[in-house]
Protein backbone atom coordinates (compact mmCIF):
# COMPACT_ATOMS: atom_id res chain seq x y z
CA UNK A 1 0.00 0.00 0.00
CA UNK A 2 2.91 2.36 0.80
CA UNK A 3 4.19 2.01 -2.50
CA UNK A 4 0.71 2.54 -4.21
CA UNK A 5 0.19 6.01 -2.24
CA UNK A 6 3.57 7.21 -3.73
CA UNK A 7 2.80 6.07 -7.63
CA UNK A 8 -0.35 7.66 -6.78
CA UNK A 9 0.86 10.72 -6.59
CA UNK A 10 3.31 10.14 -9.42
CA UNK A 11 0.96 9.04 -12.23
CA UNK A 12 -0.91 11.91 -11.33
CA UNK A 13 2.16 14.22 -11.55
CA UNK A 14 1.91 16.12 -8.20
CA UNK A 15 5.00 15.07 -6.69
CA UNK A 16 6.71 17.48 -9.38
CA UNK A 17 3.85 19.91 -8.60
CA UNK A 18 2.49 22.21 -6.70
CA UNK A 19 -0.70 23.44 -5.91
CA UNK A 20 -1.90 26.88 -6.50
CA UNK A 21 -4.88 29.20 -7.80
CA UNK A 22 -7.00 25.75 -8.11
CA UNK A 23 -4.10 23.92 -10.35
CA UNK A 24 -1.52 21.74 -10.08
CA UNK A 25 1.78 23.82 -12.20
CA UNK A 26 5.58 23.22 -12.18
CA UNK A 27 7.51 25.22 -9.79
CA UNK A 28 9.40 27.64 -11.38
CA UNK A 29 12.90 26.08 -10.42
CA UNK A 30 13.86 22.60 -10.72
CA UNK A 31 14.94 21.95 -7.11
CA UNK A 32 14.00 18.33 -5.58
CA UNK A 33 14.14 17.19 -1.62
CA UNK A 34 13.82 12.95 -0.90
CA UNK A 35 11.36 11.88 0.82
CA UNK A 36 13.10 9.39 3.18
CA UNK A 37 11.14 6.33 5.13
CA UNK A 38 12.61 6.36 8.86
CA UNK A 39 12.03 2.57 8.95
CA UNK A 40 14.84 1.66 6.14
CA UNK A 41 16.55 5.35 5.93
CA UNK A 42 16.14 4.80 2.46
CA UNK A 43 14.37 7.44 0.00
CA UNK A 44 10.84 6.07 -1.30
CA UNK A 45 9.91 9.37 -3.27
CA UNK A 46 10.97 12.72 -4.75
CA UNK A 47 9.08 15.80 -4.13
CA UNK A 48 9.06 19.31 -5.90
CA UNK A 49 10.59 22.32 -4.05
CA UNK A 50 8.93 25.55 -4.67
CA UNK A 51 10.73 29.31 -4.04
CA UNK A 52 10.08 32.58 -2.92
CA UNK A 53 8.81 32.66 -6.79
CA UNK A 54 6.55 30.24 -6.35
CA UNK A 55 4.97 32.08 -2.92
CA UNK A 56 4.55 35.32 -4.37
CA UNK A 57 2.59 33.27 -7.38
CA UNK A 58 0.26 31.48 -4.55
CA UNK A 59 0.33 35.24 -2.54
CA UNK A 60 -1.40 36.74 -5.37
CA UNK A 61 -3.47 34.12 -6.29
CA UNK A 62 -4.62 34.06 -2.38
CA UNK A 63 -5.13 37.51 -2.43
CA UNK A 64 -7.66 37.96 -5.15
CA UNK A 65 -9.57 34.60 -4.09
CA UNK A 66 -10.20 36.69 -0.82
CA UNK A 67 -12.15 39.55 -2.36
CA UNK A 68 -15.03 36.61 -2.95
CA UNK A 69 -13.65 34.23 -0.19
CA UNK A 70 -14.23 36.46 2.42
CA UNK A 71 -17.40 37.78 2.05
CA UNK A 72 -19.15 34.38 1.18
CA UNK A 73 -21.92 33.04 3.42
CA UNK A 74 -20.90 31.46 6.27
CA UNK A 75 -23.24 28.35 5.66
CA UNK A 76 -21.72 28.32 1.99
CA UNK A 77 -17.82 27.96 3.64
CA UNK A 78 -19.32 25.09 5.97
CA UNK A 79 -20.97 23.04 3.19
CA UNK A 80 -17.44 23.00 1.51
CA UNK A 81 -15.74 22.28 4.91
CA UNK A 82 -18.23 19.35 5.07
CA UNK A 83 -16.89 17.84 1.73
CA UNK A 84 -13.64 18.14 2.46
CA UNK A 85 -14.37 16.45 5.88
CA UNK A 86 -16.23 13.49 4.25
CA UNK A 87 -13.65 13.02 1.64
CA UNK A 88 -10.40 12.68 4.38
CA UNK A 89 -12.71 10.10 6.34
CA UNK A 90 -13.19 8.43 2.96
CA UNK A 91 -9.34 8.46 2.19
CA UNK A 92 -8.68 8.07 5.63
CA UNK A 93 -6.29 4.30 4.72
CA UNK A 94 -4.77 6.66 2.45
CA UNK A 95 -3.40 9.41 4.61
CA UNK A 96 -2.43 6.34 7.33
CA UNK A 97 -0.12 4.93 4.79
CA UNK A 98 1.39 7.93 3.84
CA UNK A 99 1.93 9.44 7.78
CA UNK A 100 3.51 5.74 8.53
CA UNK A 101 5.53 5.91 5.61
CA UNK A 102 6.60 9.56 5.23
CA UNK A 103 7.50 10.21 9.30
CA UNK A 104 7.07 6.73 11.02
CA UNK A 105 3.87 6.40 12.83
CA UNK A 106 2.97 2.73 14.10
CA UNK A 107 0.13 2.15 11.24
CA UNK A 108 -2.24 1.54 14.16
CA UNK A 109 -1.92 4.37 15.77
CA UNK A 110 -1.82 6.80 12.61
CA UNK A 111 -5.26 5.41 11.66
CA UNK A 112 -6.52 5.36 15.42
CA UNK A 113 -5.07 8.87 16.21
CA UNK A 114 -3.61 10.68 13.47
CA UNK A 115 -6.72 10.68 10.81
CA UNK A 116 -9.17 11.03 13.31
CA UNK A 117 -8.17 13.62 14.59
CA UNK A 118 -6.75 15.61 11.37
CA UNK A 119 -10.60 14.92 10.75
CA UNK A 120 -11.86 16.35 13.66
CA UNK A 121 -10.35 19.74 13.40
CA UNK A 122 -12.25 20.04 10.13
CA UNK A 123 -15.13 19.18 11.49
CA UNK A 124 -14.91 21.94 14.64
CA UNK A 125 -13.98 24.28 11.73
CA UNK A 126 -17.21 23.38 10.25
CA UNK A 127 -19.46 23.83 12.80
CA UNK A 128 -18.06 27.34 14.10
CA UNK A 129 -19.06 28.80 10.89
CA UNK A 130 -22.37 27.36 10.66
CA UNK A 131 -22.77 28.84 14.74
CA UNK A 132 -20.16 31.67 15.00
CA UNK A 133 -21.86 35.41 15.65
CA UNK A 134 -19.92 37.31 12.67
CA UNK A 135 -21.91 40.41 14.30
CA UNK A 136 -22.96 41.51 17.58
CA UNK A 137 -24.39 44.80 19.22
CA UNK A 138 -23.12 46.79 22.02
CA UNK A 139 -25.96 49.91 22.20
CA UNK A 140 -25.41 51.57 19.17
CA UNK A 141 -22.73 49.93 18.24
CA UNK A 142 -21.55 47.11 15.74
CA UNK A 143 -19.61 44.96 16.25
CA UNK A 144 -18.44 42.82 13.20
CA UNK A 145 -15.45 40.27 12.89
CA UNK A 146 -14.40 39.73 9.94
CA UNK A 147 -11.67 37.82 7.98
CA UNK A 148 -7.81 38.60 8.64
CA UNK A 149 -6.95 38.21 4.83
CA UNK A 150 -4.24 36.04 3.54
CA UNK A 151 -2.30 33.52 5.50
CA UNK A 152 0.72 31.56 5.65
CA UNK A 153 0.36 28.71 7.52
CA UNK A 154 4.12 26.50 8.09
CA UNK A 155 2.98 23.14 9.27
CA UNK A 156 5.66 20.45 11.22
CA UNK A 157 6.87 17.06 10.47
CA UNK A 158 5.51 15.18 13.57
CA UNK A 159 1.81 15.37 13.34
CA UNK A 160 1.99 16.11 9.36
CA UNK A 161 -2.00 16.23 8.74
CA UNK A 162 -3.37 16.92 12.29
CA UNK A 163 -1.60 19.72 12.29
CA UNK A 164 -2.60 21.18 8.34
CA UNK A 165 -5.93 20.90 9.21
CA UNK A 166 -5.94 22.80 12.22
CA UNK A 167 -5.14 25.69 10.42
CA UNK A 168 -6.43 24.96 7.08
CA UNK A 169 -10.10 24.57 8.82
CA UNK A 170 -9.78 27.42 10.77
CA UNK A 171 -8.75 29.58 8.81
CA UNK A 172 -11.44 28.65 5.83
CA UNK A 173 -14.10 28.55 8.00
CA UNK A 174 -13.25 32.40 8.92
CA UNK A 175 -13.00 33.91 5.36
CA UNK A 176 -9.36 33.56 5.07
CA UNK A 177 -7.40 32.26 1.87
CA UNK A 178 -4.09 30.37 2.50
CA UNK A 179 -0.69 29.11 1.38
CA UNK A 180 0.76 27.00 3.15
CA UNK A 181 3.86 25.04 3.57
CA UNK A 182 4.12 22.10 5.21
CA UNK A 183 6.97 20.04 6.02
CA UNK A 184 9.30 19.39 3.25
CA UNK A 185 10.19 16.06 5.27
CA UNK A 186 6.49 14.98 5.59
CA UNK A 187 4.96 15.84 2.52
CA UNK A 188 3.29 13.22 1.34
CA UNK A 189 -0.29 13.63 3.22
CA UNK A 190 0.07 17.42 2.66
CA UNK A 191 -0.28 16.55 -1.45
CA UNK A 192 -3.24 14.02 -0.76
CA UNK A 193 -4.77 16.82 1.62
CA UNK A 194 -4.79 19.38 -1.53
CA UNK A 195 -6.25 16.37 -3.54
CA UNK A 196 -9.04 16.46 -1.31
CA UNK A 197 -9.43 20.41 -1.26
CA UNK A 198 -9.41 20.36 -4.97
CA UNK A 199 -11.85 17.33 -5.17
CA UNK A 200 -14.28 19.31 -2.77
CA UNK A 201 -14.28 22.23 -4.98
CA UNK A 202 -12.94 24.72 -3.04
CA UNK A 203 -12.60 28.07 -5.26
CA UNK A 204 -9.16 28.62 -7.08
CA UNK A 205 -6.95 30.38 -5.01
CA UNK A 206 -8.68 29.86 -1.78
CA UNK A 207 -6.14 27.26 -0.57
CA UNK A 208 -2.55 27.15 -2.04
CA UNK A 209 0.11 24.66 -1.36
CA UNK A 210 3.88 25.48 -1.79
CA UNK A 211 6.34 22.92 -0.70
CA UNK A 212 9.43 24.47 0.48
CA UNK A 213 12.20 24.68 2.74
CA UNK A 214 11.85 26.87 5.99
CA UNK A 215 14.83 29.30 4.73
CA UNK A 216 13.32 29.34 1.62
CA UNK A 217 9.89 29.09 1.23
CA UNK A 218 8.41 29.94 4.80
CA UNK A 219 10.72 32.90 4.72
CA UNK A 220 9.14 34.42 1.67
CA UNK A 221 5.68 33.68 3.42
CA UNK A 222 7.13 35.28 6.41
CA UNK A 223 8.37 38.46 5.00
CA UNK A 224 5.61 39.18 2.22
CA UNK A 225 3.78 42.35 2.78
CA UNK A 226 0.85 40.55 1.10
CA UNK A 227 0.56 38.11 3.60
CA UNK A 228 -1.61 39.05 6.38
CA UNK A 229 -1.22 36.60 8.84
CA UNK A 230 1.61 33.63 9.67
CA UNK A 231 0.70 30.43 11.67
CA UNK A 232 3.56 28.72 12.49
CA UNK A 233 4.03 25.17 14.25
CA UNK A 234 7.57 24.17 15.24
CA UNK A 235 10.27 24.60 17.49
CA UNK A 236 10.73 27.31 19.58
CA UNK A 237 14.61 28.42 17.44
CA UNK A 238 12.76 28.33 14.13
CA UNK A 239 9.46 30.41 15.65
CA UNK A 240 11.71 33.31 16.60
CA UNK A 241 13.24 33.61 13.47
CA UNK A 242 9.91 33.34 11.65
CA UNK A 243 8.57 36.34 14.22
CA UNK A 244 11.85 38.28 13.59
CA UNK A 245 10.72 38.04 9.20
CA UNK A 246 7.03 39.16 9.81
CA UNK A 247 7.87 41.97 12.03
CA UNK A 248 8.67 44.61 9.46
CA UNK A 249 5.30 44.30 8.06
CA UNK A 250 3.48 44.26 11.40
CA UNK A 251 1.47 41.17 10.32
CA UNK A 252 -0.49 39.09 12.75
CA UNK A 253 2.09 35.76 13.94
CA UNK A 254 0.64 32.84 16.04
CA UNK A 255 3.12 30.54 17.57
CA UNK A 256 2.66 27.04 18.88
CA UNK A 257 6.02 26.28 19.64
CA UNK A 258 8.46 23.99 21.98
CA UNK A 259 7.20 22.18 25.35
CA UNK A 260 8.16 20.11 28.33
CA UNK A 261 4.94 19.25 29.56
CA UNK A 262 5.07 18.40 33.49
CA UNK A 263 2.98 14.92 35.01
CA UNK A 264 2.56 16.08 38.37
CA UNK A 265 1.03 12.60 40.65
CA UNK A 266 -0.33 14.42 43.52
CA UNK A 267 0.24 12.12 46.88
CA UNK A 268 -3.07 10.40 46.71
CA UNK A 269 -2.90 9.55 43.43
CA UNK A 270 -3.68 5.99 42.52
CA UNK A 271 -0.40 5.23 41.21
CA UNK A 272 -1.40 1.66 39.17
CA UNK A 273 -3.83 3.72 36.83
CA UNK A 274 -1.47 7.28 36.69
CA UNK A 275 1.67 5.48 36.35
CA UNK A 276 0.99 3.84 33.33
CA UNK A 277 -1.18 6.19 31.48
CA UNK A 278 1.43 8.80 31.85
CA UNK A 279 4.18 6.73 30.83
CA UNK A 280 2.16 6.14 27.43
CA UNK A 281 1.00 9.76 27.42
CA UNK A 282 4.83 10.83 27.71
CA UNK A 283 5.44 8.07 24.25
CA UNK A 284 2.61 9.01 22.24
CA UNK A 285 3.76 9.00 18.81
CA UNK A 286 7.36 8.77 20.12
CA UNK A 287 7.51 11.07 22.32
CA UNK A 288 7.42 13.53 18.80
CA UNK A 289 4.63 15.97 20.45
CA UNK A 290 4.92 19.26 21.41
CA UNK A 291 2.71 18.52 24.55
CA UNK A 292 3.98 15.62 25.64
CA UNK A 293 4.44 14.94 29.52
CA UNK A 294 7.98 14.25 29.58
CA UNK A 295 8.48 15.17 33.14
CA UNK A 296 6.85 13.00 35.91
CA UNK A 297 7.09 14.39 39.00
CA UNK A 298 6.27 12.39 41.90
CA UNK A 299 6.26 11.95 45.87
CA UNK A 300 9.70 10.66 46.47
CA UNK A 301 8.24 8.49 49.42
CA UNK A 302 6.13 6.55 46.12
CA UNK A 303 9.16 6.32 43.94
CA UNK A 304 10.18 3.02 44.34
CA UNK A 305 6.78 1.83 43.29
CA UNK A 306 6.56 4.75 40.53
CA UNK A 307 9.83 3.07 38.88
CA UNK A 308 8.32 -0.75 39.07
CA UNK A 309 5.14 0.45 37.48
CA UNK A 310 7.13 2.88 34.87
CA UNK A 311 9.46 -0.03 33.75
CA UNK A 312 6.02 -2.57 33.48
CA UNK A 313 4.09 -0.42 31.22
CA UNK A 314 7.37 0.52 28.85
CA UNK A 315 7.64 -3.60 28.68
CA UNK A 316 4.79 -3.70 26.44
CA UNK A 317 6.12 -1.60 24.24
CA UNK A 318 6.65 -2.79 20.98
CA UNK A 319 9.08 -1.20 18.92
CA UNK A 320 9.62 -2.21 14.99
CA UNK A 321 8.37 -2.16 11.44
CA UNK A 322 5.80 0.57 11.26
CA UNK A 323 3.65 -1.25 8.91
CA UNK A 324 3.03 -4.25 11.41
CA UNK A 325 -0.03 -4.45 13.17
CA UNK A 326 1.49 -5.12 16.04
CA UNK A 327 4.11 -2.77 16.68
CA UNK A 328 3.04 0.19 18.96
CA UNK A 329 5.82 2.92 18.42
CA UNK A 330 7.77 3.14 15.29
CA UNK A 331 10.84 5.00 14.28
CA UNK A 332 11.89 8.56 15.21
CA UNK A 333 10.54 10.80 12.05
CA UNK A 334 14.14 11.78 10.41
CA UNK A 335 18.04 11.51 11.23
CA UNK A 336 18.61 14.71 12.81
CA UNK A 337 15.81 13.59 15.75
CA UNK A 338 17.01 10.07 16.14
CA UNK A 339 20.75 12.19 16.92
CA UNK A 340 19.35 14.61 18.80
CA UNK A 341 17.22 11.98 20.94
CA UNK A 342 21.01 9.67 21.24
CA UNK A 343 22.75 12.69 22.20
CA UNK A 344 20.33 13.93 24.78
CA UNK A 345 20.58 10.15 26.34
CA UNK A 346 24.01 10.53 26.23
CA UNK A 347 23.31 13.29 28.09
CA UNK A 348 21.51 12.42 31.12
CA UNK A 349 23.42 9.35 32.00
CA UNK A 350 26.71 11.87 31.80
CA UNK A 351 24.71 13.97 34.33
CA UNK A 352 24.06 11.09 36.75
CA UNK A 353 20.54 10.17 36.17
CA UNK A 354 19.84 6.65 36.72
CA UNK A 355 18.89 4.85 33.64
CA UNK A 356 15.79 2.82 34.40
CA UNK A 357 15.69 1.55 30.85
CA UNK A 358 16.42 2.18 27.39
CA UNK A 359 19.71 3.82 26.75
CA UNK A 360 22.14 4.61 23.91
CA UNK A 361 21.32 2.74 20.49
CA UNK A 362 18.69 1.12 18.71
CA UNK A 363 16.31 -1.60 19.95
CA UNK A 364 18.05 -5.07 19.86
CA UNK A 365 17.16 -6.75 16.37
CA UNK A 366 16.86 -3.79 14.45
CA UNK A 367 20.17 -2.70 12.94
CA UNK A 368 19.14 -0.42 10.80
CA UNK A 369 16.09 2.78 11.08
CA UNK A 370 15.63 5.42 13.14
CA UNK A 371 14.68 3.49 16.21
CA UNK A 372 15.45 4.39 19.50
CA UNK A 373 14.68 2.76 22.50
CA UNK A 374 12.14 3.70 24.69
CA UNK A 375 14.70 5.36 27.55
CA UNK A 376 13.41 5.61 31.42
CA UNK A 377 15.24 8.27 33.84
CA UNK A 378 14.65 8.86 37.70
CA UNK A 379 16.01 10.58 40.31
CA UNK A 380 16.29 13.50 37.49
CA UNK A 381 16.47 17.22 38.66
CA UNK A 382 15.16 20.23 37.27
CA UNK A 383 18.69 21.80 36.92
CA UNK A 384 19.39 18.77 34.44
CA UNK A 385 19.36 19.05 30.71
CA UNK A 386 17.03 16.59 30.32
CA UNK A 387 14.58 18.02 32.74
CA UNK A 388 15.29 21.48 31.00
CA UNK A 389 15.51 20.49 27.20
CA UNK A 390 12.41 19.14 24.64
CA UNK A 391 13.68 15.91 23.79
CA UNK A 392 11.02 15.56 21.33
CA UNK A 393 11.49 11.42 21.54
CA UNK A 394 10.96 8.39 23.43
CA UNK A 395 13.04 9.83 26.97
CA UNK A 396 10.54 10.57 30.24
CA UNK A 397 12.34 11.95 33.14
CA UNK A 398 11.01 10.94 36.78
CA UNK A 399 11.10 13.60 39.35
CA UNK A 400 11.14 13.19 42.83
CA UNK A 401 9.65 15.65 45.43
CA UNK A 402 8.93 16.22 48.96
CA UNK A 403 5.59 18.61 49.16
CA UNK A 404 3.34 19.75 46.50
CA UNK A 405 4.49 23.22 47.17
CA UNK A 406 8.02 21.88 45.72
CA UNK A 407 5.80 19.60 42.80
CA UNK A 408 4.60 22.95 41.49
CA UNK A 409 7.89 24.85 41.54
CA UNK A 410 9.13 21.98 40.14
CA UNK A 411 6.31 22.17 37.49
CA UNK A 412 7.43 25.54 36.46
CA UNK A 413 10.15 25.35 36.35
CA UNK A 414 11.28 25.47 32.73
CA UNK A 415 11.07 28.50 29.72
CA UNK A 416 7.76 26.51 28.60
CA UNK A 417 4.28 26.30 29.32
CA UNK A 418 2.51 24.08 26.49
CA UNK A 419 0.42 21.69 28.21
CA UNK A 420 0.42 19.98 31.65
CA UNK A 421 -0.93 16.95 33.36
CA UNK A 422 -2.60 16.27 37.44
CA UNK A 423 -3.24 13.42 39.03
CA UNK A 424 -5.25 12.93 42.18
CA UNK A 425 -7.96 11.53 43.79
CA UNK A 426 -9.41 14.62 45.48
CA UNK A 427 -10.19 16.96 42.52
CA UNK A 428 -10.55 19.72 44.71
CA UNK A 429 -6.82 19.49 45.28
CA UNK A 430 -6.14 18.59 41.81
CA UNK A 431 -7.36 21.42 40.41
CA UNK A 432 -5.72 23.97 42.94
CA UNK A 433 -2.57 22.41 41.37
CA UNK A 434 -4.09 22.96 38.14
CA UNK A 435 -4.55 26.75 38.49
CA UNK A 436 -0.88 26.96 39.74
CA UNK A 437 0.79 25.74 36.58
CA UNK A 438 1.82 27.90 34.19
CA UNK A 439 0.60 26.27 31.39
CA UNK A 440 -2.02 26.86 27.91
CA UNK A 441 -3.44 23.36 29.34
CA UNK A 442 -3.68 21.33 31.90
CA UNK A 443 -5.50 18.03 31.69
CA UNK A 444 -6.56 16.25 35.16
CA UNK A 445 -6.57 12.57 35.33
CA UNK A 446 -6.31 11.93 31.54
CA UNK A 447 -9.74 13.34 30.60
CA UNK A 448 -10.43 12.78 26.68
CA UNK A 449 -9.14 14.43 23.75
CA UNK A 450 -10.97 17.27 22.94
CA UNK A 451 -10.77 19.35 19.72
CA UNK A 452 -12.91 22.18 21.33
CA UNK A 453 -10.51 22.89 23.76
CA UNK A 454 -7.98 26.45 23.02
CA UNK A 455 -4.39 25.22 22.64
CA UNK A 456 -1.12 26.97 22.70
CA UNK A 457 1.72 28.36 25.05
CA UNK A 458 2.56 30.29 28.10
CA UNK A 459 5.93 31.42 27.78
CA UNK A 460 8.26 30.57 25.13
CA UNK A 461 5.61 27.74 24.01
CA UNK A 462 4.58 30.33 21.72
CA UNK A 463 1.16 32.80 21.85
CA UNK A 464 -2.24 32.97 20.34
CA UNK A 465 -3.64 29.80 20.29
CA UNK A 466 -5.16 26.85 18.25
CA UNK A 467 -8.53 24.53 18.04
CA UNK A 468 -11.78 25.32 18.99
CA UNK A 469 -13.98 28.59 18.87
CA UNK A 470 -10.46 30.29 19.78
CA UNK A 471 -8.43 29.07 17.67
CA UNK A 472 -11.23 29.90 14.79
CA UNK A 473 -10.76 33.73 16.15
CA UNK A 474 -7.03 34.17 15.76
CA UNK A 475 -8.43 34.31 11.84
CA UNK A 476 -10.67 37.39 12.51
CA UNK A 477 -10.32 40.80 12.84
CA UNK A 478 -12.63 43.00 15.12
CA UNK A 479 -14.35 46.16 13.67
CA UNK A 480 -16.68 48.23 16.02
CA UNK A 481 -18.91 50.31 13.60
CA UNK A 482 -20.68 53.00 15.79
CA UNK A 483 -23.76 54.89 15.05
CA UNK A 484 -25.93 52.39 14.98
CA UNK A 485 -29.53 53.08 16.29
CA UNK A 486 -31.14 50.40 15.55
CA UNK A 487 -30.60 46.67 16.00
CA UNK A 488 -30.22 46.32 12.23
CA UNK A 489 -26.88 45.32 11.54
CA UNK A 490 -24.36 45.19 8.40
CA UNK A 491 -24.58 42.66 5.93
CA UNK A 492 -23.00 39.52 7.87
CA UNK A 493 -21.07 36.49 6.68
Amino acid sequence: MNSSIVERLRRAGHLDRIFVDGEWVLPETPARSAVIDPSTEEPVAEIALGSARDVAEAVVAARRAFATWSVSSAPSRALLLDRIHALILERAELFAQAISLEMGAAIGFARLTQVPSAAEHIRVARDNARTYPFVTHRGDMALVREAIGVCGLITPWNWPLYQITAKVGAALAAGCTVVLKPSELSPLSALLFAEVVHDAGLPPGVFNLVNGSGTEVGAALAEHPDVDMISFTGSTRAGVLVAQAAAPTVKRVAQELGGKSPNVILPDADLSVAVPKGVAAAFRNVGQSCSAPTRMIVPRARLPEVERLALEAASAFVVGDPRSQQTTHGPVANRAQFNRVQEMIGIGMAEGAQLLCGGLGRPEGLDRGFYCRPTIFSAVHSQMQIAQEEIFGPVLAIIPYDSVDEAVEIANDTVYGLGAHVQGQDLAAARAVAARIRSGQVHINYPAWNPDAPFGGYKRSGNGREYGIEGFEEYLETKAILGFQDASAPSSN
